[in-house]
C-alpha cells in the first residue's frame, strides 16, 4: 500500500509542477504611487492563476494599472453632509483602471473600478478577482 501511496504523492507532484509552468506570467507594470505591489499581493492573495515577475523581459502578459485618483471630502463638507443629510457617504472616493495586454500591446481584458473606499488594498483585490473570473474564467 505504501509504494502506490508513494507513487501517487509523486505522480500529483509531478503534475503541480507541470500546471505551474503553463501560468502565463504577467508583469505588473509600476505605477508611480505603489499601487502596483498591492495589485500583486491581491493577485496572490485571491489566487489567479499566473504567475507575477519582476521583469518585462520574462513576461507574457502585462498589467497596466493606472495611479489611483482620491478624491478626499472637506472636513467642511463632511459635517455640511452631516446636517443636512445623514453622515452616510462621507468618506473619502477613489477610481483607477486597469488593462491586461500581450506582448504586441493589444488589450486582452480591461477594467474601471470607482470605490466609495479609497482603501488601495480592497481596490486592488476586487481587481484581482475581477481578473481571475473574468479573463481567467475561474
Amino acid at each position: 500500500m505504501k509504494p502506490l501511496l508513494r507513487a501517487s504523492l509523486l505522480l500529483m507532484c509531478t503534475a503541480s509542477g507541470a500546471w505551474a509552468q503553463e501560468k502565463p506570467a504577467i508583469f505588473v507594470s509600476p505605477t508611480g504611487d505603489g499601487f502596483d505591489v498591492y495589485l500583486t499581493a491581491a493577485m496572490n492573495k485571491k489566487n489567479v492563476p499566473a504567475t507575477v515577475v519582476t521583469t518585462s523581459s520574462g513576461a507574457t502578459l502585462t498589467l497596466k494599472a493606472a495611479q489611483v485618483q482620491v478624491q478626499k471630502e472637506s472636513a467642511r463638507m463632511k459635517v455640511m453632509k452631516c446636517v443636512m443629510q445623514s453622515c452616510a457617504n462621507t468618506e473619502d472616493k477613489a477610481s483607477t483602471s486597469v488593462q491586461l495586454m500581450d506582448k504586441t500591446g493589444a488589450v486582452l481584458w480591461s477594467y474601471a473600478l470607482d470605490s466609495d473606499d479609497a482603501s488601495r488594498k480592497s481596490m486592488a483585490e476586487t481587481i484581482a478577482k475581477r481578473l481571475k473570473h473574468d479573463y481567467f474564467r475561474q
